[in-house]
């Protein structure tokens, strides 16, 4: 990467921080906003346009692998062309996406709608991070860091709040919700042109560059458990974010999409909170505390689906959401005090590649479970496996301090 380095340049765009960093976190939250608006809408979609239940689970699960896919091909393109007119691109992909749900009538549309979003959150979530960071002044490094967090988790929370409110107590479910959220991509879009850019322009030629994450071989076993132990989290994220409509709908026999919104919602907020008292905890060994925390959750999700209770799936996603946070908070905390920064980018990208891997594959593997068991035996058994993955990054850790957990 290549920033502007002109100490006048830095003064007047620090100057002008306050505005800027506004734009840019509000586009970082639009964007993702847009990848989780769905979720309460999945029984309707699934009504409407008459597919599976496992329909549904690979519906959700494209989007995270449109995800990996944009982390693979585009991952340092914001470097390369700066940050500015990546963040625009993610928001015209998202605007897409808004347009193709717009206009569905069946599977495939819905499909490649998540697909763009997919991309979309790939795009944003590096190029808007950095430049939340380089906005700042140095003495604001950290606080830069809590507002790009704050964008990414409430952006994920907010989505499926309004398209609950919306569903819920509006016309025209599937549409009214989509409207809103093109209008609020164009407003973010026309904001970003009065952003400084923080990057010299360094264009190749290229516009794919894809570059397989790597990780030192001196971290490759704390970074292993890490990943598996925020993986897990971000499994039972997935599953949570692709059948809590079902649940709602079938199980509970309930046609509350606010609440069923809600609930997901809080799941990604308690993410946010998670990792940022991962911080506050660190360097305390943080790793062992994330897996105890799945491990419960993991009892509650069970719970719910053997006794068909509401309580236990909500506090089952603020366990999960505090629990993913810490897992998750331990991985970057493990990657910034010890990988170099000049393959630092690479190790969160492979970090990121396996988080976002695992929240598309057990959804998927539940939805066929799910046809053939039933949504109820499928979250126990889901439930289980999480429990025994997790068992075994515990039995993994250091017995002594942090180590290099």
């Amino acid at each position: 990467m290549t920033t502007t380095d002109d100490p006048s340049a830095a003064r007047s765009r620090h100057a002008r921080s306050g505005p800027a960093t506004a734009i840019v976190a509000a586009a970082f939250w639009v964007t993702m906003m847009g990848t989780t608006i769905p979720t309460p809408l999945y029984p309707r979609y699934e009504a409407a346009f008459h597919f599976s239940s496992l329909m549904v689970t690979v519906a959700f699960a494209v989007y995270a692998l449109g995800v990996v896919a944009g982390l693979l091909c585009f991952g340092s393109l914001s470097d390369r062309l700066g940050r500015r007119p990546v963040t625009a691109a993610a928001l015209l992909l998202a605007g897409a996406a808004a347009g193709v749900f717009l206009a569905a009538d069946g599977l495939g549309l819905l499909l490649f709608g998540r697909v763009l979003s997919g991309l979309s959150a790939a795009l944003v979530t590096g190029a808007a991070t950095a430049h939340l960071t380089e906005l700042a002044p140095p003495e604001r490094q950290v606080r830069a860091g809590r507002i790009a967090l704050a964008a990414n988790m409430g952006g994920l929370a907010g989505g499926p709040l309004l398209a609950g409110a919306l569903a819920q107590w509006a016309g025209n479910p599937l549409r009214l919700v989509w409207i809103v959220d093109a209008v609020l991509v164009l407003v973010a879009l026309l904001s970003l042109a009065g952003v400084p850019e923080t990057v010299i322009r360094r264009p190749d030629g290229r516009l794919l560059a894809l570059s397989l994450p790597r990780v030192p071989a001196e971290v490759r076993g704390p970074f292993l458990r890490c990943a598996l132990g925020a993986g897990a989290g971000f499994a039972v994220l997935g599953v949570l974010t692709a059948t809590t409509g079902l649940f709602f709908g079938e199980v509970l026999k309930l046609s509350t999409p606010v609440l069923s919104g809600a609930t997901v919602s809080i799941a990604f907020v308690c993410t946010g909170l998670g990792q940022l008292l991962a911080r506050v905890l660190t360097p305390r060994p943080v790793l062992p505390a994330a897996c105890l925390g799945l491990l419960v959750a993991a009892a509650l999700i069970a719970t719910a689906m053997l006794t068909a209770a509401l309580a236990p799936l909500i506090a089952a996603a603020v366990t999960v959401g505090l629990a993913t946070g810490l897992a998750l908070g331990d991985g970057i905390a493990l990657i910034t005090g010890q990988v170099a920064a000049r393959v630092r980018g690479q190790a969160f990208s492979a970090l990121f590649a396996v988080l976002y891997a695992m929240l598309a594959l057990p959804a998927i593997g539940v939805g066929v479970l799910i046809t053939v068991t039933g949504l109820r035996t499928a979250g126990a058994v889901f439930a289980g496996a999480v429990a025994v993955l997790v068992l075994g990054v515990l039995a993994s850790l250091p017995r002594e301090g942090r180590g290099a957990a």
